[in-house]
């Protein structure tokens, strides 16, 4: 099973986060009156993640606010929902459209769809980042926001923040900054002295932030949390029903009743690790991203798509099918992210990964030759979505089979 969290060294973190779930279990944030104390830690939860991210320079504005979510998705939803309103009260654009670069995480087609925003996805930079010039050509009157990563899901690349960050503020438009992944790695990298670009609220131009809690945060899952450069926009965030005859509803977030236990569960992690548990699990993944590039690029038929700049390392190759590397690596019990335009996989270093950084290596130079021995179309793992030798098939024949899939699930 993918984890962040490490092996036996961090069953005591495990046991922690899970006492606190317990103990919580039957609370609900939404009822504040009844359990004050697990609103008390959603409120910790956020300030600390906003002291991570500029809260406390003065170019941040100083009234950062925000609220614990799902997961990341929850986190894009809401930004997104609360820039398509704050444009509508502050500009009156009741056409909205939104600008993001083909990296950016597929939340993005998901809050088009719920909230009825024209989309469009621009081509990346030779570097694989965000193309601030090409995003330019897109804005119009009906533009409500752009987006940039820090990291991109995909390749693990920080887009340009600070030029995408001149263009919301020129336009006078929202800027989100999709965190989820980097949210509780580069603010410490940084302080390790990676050289880390700028990527948070010190970025003038930068209206809300998503960052992941159950992430690298090592918070249970289904923790994440959306911040706001102001109080402003976070209003547009919430629903408020006045005349039912239930009485007064106000919510938040998507959910109503949302899981008290989860966000003990997130305040106890950070709180048992805190700055210096941070730092020391940063170091170990940093490290250990590292070495696994090196590793990678000294294969020669392998080639590392752009130059990651955290923890997360995309791989492709122009000599062999990579997703049958993808398939043979399954088999040896690694996990891989399968990527397109460019065919790759990526690899998202975790503390688990910290001690076997040599031996993925090894398998990874394992497996190239074995499918380089023995080449031929697939014959599993992915073939039914990406077709053989990594030819996509019909992409409505795909959604549909992604759907019947899921179906089957259920």
């Amino acid at each position: 099973m993918f984890c962040y969290i490490g092996g036996n060294e961090n069953e005591g973190h495990f046991s922690l986060i899970n006492q606190a779930c317990s103990m919580f279990a039957h609370t609900n944030p939404l009822h504040m009156d009844v359990f004050p104390s697990v609103v008390r830690f959603e409120a910790e939860v956020v300030a600390m993640t906003a002291a991570l991210l500029g809260s406390k320079e003065k170019s941040s504005g100083g009234q950062i606010c925000g609220n614990m979510t799902s997961g990341g998705t929850e986190s894009i939803l809401l930004a997104v929902k609360s820039s398509r309103d704050y444009m509508k009260a502050k500009k009156g654009i009741t056409k909205p459209e939104m600008i993001i670069p083909v990296s950016a995480h597929s939340a993005y087609d998901k809050a088009a769809e719920y909230f009825k925003i024209k989309l469009w996805r621009v081509p990346v930079d030779k570097e694989f980042r965000a193309d601030s010039k090409a995003i330019k050509k897109y804005i119009n009157k009906n533009t409500i926001m752009i987006v940039g990563s820090a990291p991109g899901f995909p390749h693990g690349i920080i887009d340009p923040i600070e030029e995408l960050g001149e263009l919301a503020s020129s336009y006078k438009i929202c800027l989100h900054v999709d965190l989820c992944l980097g949210g509780f790695v580069l603010p410490f990298a940084r302080k390790l002295g990676y050289p880390v670009p700028p990527f948070d609220f010190t970025v003038q131009g930068v209206t809300s932030i998503s960052v992941d809690v159950h992430k690298y945060g090592l918070a249970p899952k289904g923790t994440s949390v959306v911040l706001y450069r102001n109080h402003d926009i976070r209003k547009h965030q919430f629903v408020a029903v006045t005349e039912w005859t239930g009485g007064l509803y106000i919510s938040p977030t998507i959910a109503g009743s949302r899981p008290g236990g989860l966000i003990a569960g997130a305040w106890a992690a950070m709180m048992s690790l805190g700055l210096e548990g941070y730092l020391e699990n940063t170091k170990q993944i940093m490290e250990a991203s590292k070495r696994i590039q090196k590793g990678i690029q000294e294969i020669p038929e392998l080639f590392v798509i752009g130059r990651p700049d955290m923890s997360i390392i995309a791989f492709g190759s122009d000599v062999v099918d990579i997703f049958e590397v993808n398939d043979v690596l399954s088999s040896k019990g690694w996990h891989l992210n399968a990527l397109q335009r460019p065919n790759s996989i990526h690899i998202c270093v975790t503390l688990q990964h910290a001690s076997v950084a040599q031996e993925f290596v090894k398998d990874v130079k394992d497996a190239f030759q074995t499918v380089k021995q023995n080449p031929g179309p697939m014959s599993g793992g992915l073939a039914p979505i990406y077709g053989a030798a990594g030819r996509i098939p019909d992409r409505v024949m795909v959604k549909d089979l992604l759907i019947d899939y899921m179906d089957g699930t259920c």
